[in-house]
């Protein structure tokens, strides 16, 4: 409970004092008060109010660094920015550009990066395969969480062949599509990898894609470096991000 409910409660309890005061009351149960028009109203968290609870931080990551993703880099701001040669896979792109899953009440997006303790040293979560991982969050409403799982699920199967994804005059081919096995979590997961090739260089890119309720969590994983720098990446999904914000899914 916190500080502006508990002096509301205060106030509310020394009113109703003085009014018994005033009247002469006895404190009998018969006194005309309506207990359910004086019972303090719990207020719901907005859709941005829970994603903001449930998106991890820096203390749940230790090591490593939570941050607002840099918006100048971004391929596409809206999915209705987005056009596909094959429309069955836009939830491929989207989920793959940091772009909200289906229609939700709202969106929320983050960047960790930086390093963690391995136990034997550390290592940097942008070497060795591993890269930037992005997490987006999405609210929905009941029963839209489902929906757009299921079409995560059917453009896997259907954008094996690769898929191109198109936004503000910049085209980004996606050579192939594989599902991948994750670890269970939420009340259904899936993952998959996607292999793409820019200015010769083979690029790997790995997904997951976590539902819990009506909240829908896409983990990205990408090595923006080695594809500025020209040099083949396979860049893992962090397994203590993945962990870590799939543990506060719930």
């Amino acid at each position: 409970m916190n500080r502006a409910t508990l002096a509301a409660l205060a106030t509310l309890s020394l009113l109703s004092l003085t009014a018994l005061t005033a009247c002469g009351g006895t404190g009998d149960s018969d006194s005309g008060a309506d207990p359910a028009t004086t019972a303090p109203s719990t207020k719901e968290p907005t859709a941005a109010e829970r994603l903001a609870r449930t998106m991890v931080t820096t203390s749940d990551v230790k090591g490593l660094r939570v941050a607002e993703p840099d918006d100048e880099f971004r391929f596409a701001r809206t999915p209705d920015e987005v056009t596909l040669d094959k429309p069955v896979c836009a939830p491929l792109a989207h989920a793959m550009n940091q772009l909200p899953l289906g229609a939700p009440e709202a969106d929320l997006t983050r960047v960790v990066s930086g390093q963690r303790d391995t136990g034997t040293g550390t290592e940097t979560e942008t070497a060795n395969g591993i890269g930037f991982t992005y997490i987006t969050l999405t609210a929905h409403r009941s029963g839209d969480a489902q929906s757009a799982f299921a079409g995560v699920r059917k453009a896997v199967g259907s954008c094996g062949g690769g898929f191109t994804a198109e936004a503000n005059g910049a085209k980004t081919p996606y050579d192939s599509v594989t599902a991948e096995k994750v670890t269970p979590a939420g009340d259904e997961s899936l993952g998959f990898k996607a292999t793409m090739t820019s200015l010769g260089v083979p690029h790997v890119l790995h997904t997951e894609v976590v539902r819990s309720g009506d909240l829908l969590a896409v983990h990205f994983s990408v090595d923006g470096l080695a594809i500025a720098n020209r040099r083949p990446s396979d860049a893992k999904l962090s397994p203590t991000v993945v962990n870590a914000q799939n543990a506060k899914l719930g």
